[in-house]
């Protein structure tokens, strides 16, 4: 390749631009990434239930699996933005540095391959020129040498002309001589420096380049590993949060769900009894004969059908319309399940705030005792007025408290003696199914509303009301474990990475949080190992 210059010049280029153009490709992967990853936590953000304090957390399994799902997909898109921020740093940005140096070093190294070429080309012009003086020099000494004769065999000529001729063939001889011996040395020369320049000079040039352009095709190499590479140090990360979508996804309980709906709907409410049969006939059979046998009509067996159909209307049924009007304090305008279900919340939340205030005057009362015992730190007496409004506080709460549980009691009877008297009318209209009156039909108790088929609505009720009654601790709010946690020390509670817990107690600034499994486990897990979420008015599973 020593009379390759051009094209080896050539081929380097094209090196580089085909590395400038593999950096363009990595430099629009990089946009693809960061585009996807933005709409991705665009997807996100869009889907993400809109907070407010009136709204309540979701409680159905299928939501919160959609929610765990949206949370995963969020940082699946983080790490899309690793990935793009590793190639941009790793790739892109290594290619664009080594894109400059390369430029610079085969700028170089052409530059020395051309000074080498001129070198040689003006060394052969010293060669040619001497050797064009020393022909122009030999002809002029033949026409000398020519001249010299014809004037010595002329016997014309004079001595003075032939002894001139003769002069001037010396003179043309010994220049042709010094010409000769000019040319030989130029062209002793020229060939020393053409032999260095293509056995030495332009095989190291070209060495040069061949290393120069070994190292760019290892670069590319490098860059595509280093390309696979930043997709490949995501993928466990990744499919971590494939699994946590495919565990999100196995922990949608219809059941439960279905259950939810039940204690979120149930008003308590009985189903209207049945009809009495009215009998107008009795008249018309009496006046045809009088010994006829008929069953007397009893006035309270009258039941008047437009308080029943109101009485039905204005009933919460599953699928029905909520009762308009304003809210009152003791819930009355509820159903009796719902009314218990919002009583139990208020005294929940009373009980946390009453807590909240408790915590608030103890630390008042040790910040007091600490001022009485060192007057430098501040004035006891500033702390009266706040210790003051804080045990006022904490009697309104009691007092709020105790209302709302005489409400609640109030409540929670009237439901056990409605399944007492549905349980008792049950039997007593299985005794009495057999026996017909004289005219064929049966009638009971106009103020009797359920019959037969309410006994097991009736037992689910008294098993709710205790289920109830037996409730621990309700959950304020649900936490994902981020690290496993062993959970040796007695009253703590092991976790595993992903482990869904219920939050039953904040921490209250120990480090320390209290959660309960699926399966009722309750114990204390460190507070920076988990993930919390709060929740409003949501009741412990």
């Amino acid at each position: 390749l020593k009379d390759q210059f051009d094209n080896l010049d050539k081929h380097t280029q094209w090196g580089i631009d085909f590395l400038e153009k593999y950096a363009k490709f990595v430099k629009e992967r990089i946009e693809i990434e960061q585009n996807y990853a933005k709409q991705l936590r665009n997807l996100v953000k869009k889907y993400c239930p809109k907070r407010s304090p009136k709204d309540e957390e979701p409680r159905f399994t299928s939501c919160i699996a959609f929610f765990n799902i949206l949370n995963e997909l969020n940082d699946y898109a983080g790490q899309r933005e690793v990935v793009a921020e590793e190639m941009g740093h790793r790739v892109y940005g290594e290619l664009m540095r080594y894109s400059h140096d390369l430029k610079t070093e085969r700028k170089m190294h052409l530059q020395e391959g051309r000074k080498a070429q001129q070198y040689l080309d003006m060394c052969w012009k010293q060669m040619d020129n001497s050797k064009k003086k020393f022909e122009r020099e030999c002809r002029e000494a033949e026409k000398a040498q020519q001249s010299y004769e014809r004037l010595d065999n002329d016997t014309n000529a004079t001595k003075a002309d032939v002894e001139k001729a003769k002069q001037q063939l010396n003179l043309r001889t010994h220049m042709a001589d010094e010409n000769k011996n000019e040319y030989a040395a130029q062209l002793q020369t020229f060939n020393g420096e053409q032999h260095k320049h293509y056995y030495i000079v332009i095989p190291q040039i070209y060495k040069q380049l061949q290393e120069m352009d070994e190292r760019r095709t290892v670069k590319l190499s490098e860059c595509y590993k280093g390309f696979a590479d930043s997709e490949r140090k995501v993928i466990p990360i990744i499919s971590k949060c494939l699994e946590g979508m495919i565990l999100a996804a196995k922990s949608v309980d219809e059941h439960r769900d279905s259950q939810l709906v039940i204690d979120c709907f149930k008003s308590g409410f009985e189903p209207p009894g049945d009809f009495p049969f009215e009998d107008y006939s009795q008249n018309i059979y009496r006046t045809i004969s009088d010994g006829t046998i008929s069953t007397p009509k009893q006035e309270g067996m009258r039941i008047d059908s437009k308080t029943t159909v109101g009485k039905a209307k204005g009933k919460l049924w599953l699928f029905g319309k909520k009762p308009k009007g304003p809210a009152l304090e003791d819930f009355s305008h509820l159903p009796p399940e719902q009314r218990r279900k919002k009583l139990q919340q208020r005294i929940d939340e009373l009980n946390r705030e009453l807590q909240k205030e408790t915590d608030q005057k103890d630390a008042l009362i040790k910040m007091k005792d600490v001022y009485e015992k060192n007057p430098q730190m501040g004035d006891p007496g500033s702390l009266q007025p706040k210790l003051t409004e804080t045990m006022s506080n904490m009697d309104r709460l009691r007092m709020e408290i105790h209302k709302n549980e005489a409400w609640l009691s109030e409540v929670e009877g009237k439901v056990a003696a409605r399944s007492d008297r549905r349980h008792s009318s049950d039997i007593n209209h299985l005794v009495t199914q057999g026996r017909e009156s004289p005219e064929g039909s049966y009638t009971d108790d106009a103020n009797q509303e359920v019959r037969g088929p309410a006994q097991q609505h009736a037992h689910s009720n008294e098993f709710d009301d205790e289920f109830e009654d037996d409730d621990p601790l309700p959950a304020i709010g649900h936490c994902k474990a981020i690290y496993p946690f062993d959970g040796h020390n007695e009253g703590t509670l092991a976790m595993k990475e992903g482990e869904i817990l219920y939050i039953i107690e904040e921490d209250k600034g120990d480090g320390w949080t209290r959660a309960r499994r699926h399966n009722g486990e309750e114990g204390y897990v460190p507070t920076s190992y988990i993930d919390v979420t709060l929740e409003k008015n949501s009741k412990g599973a």
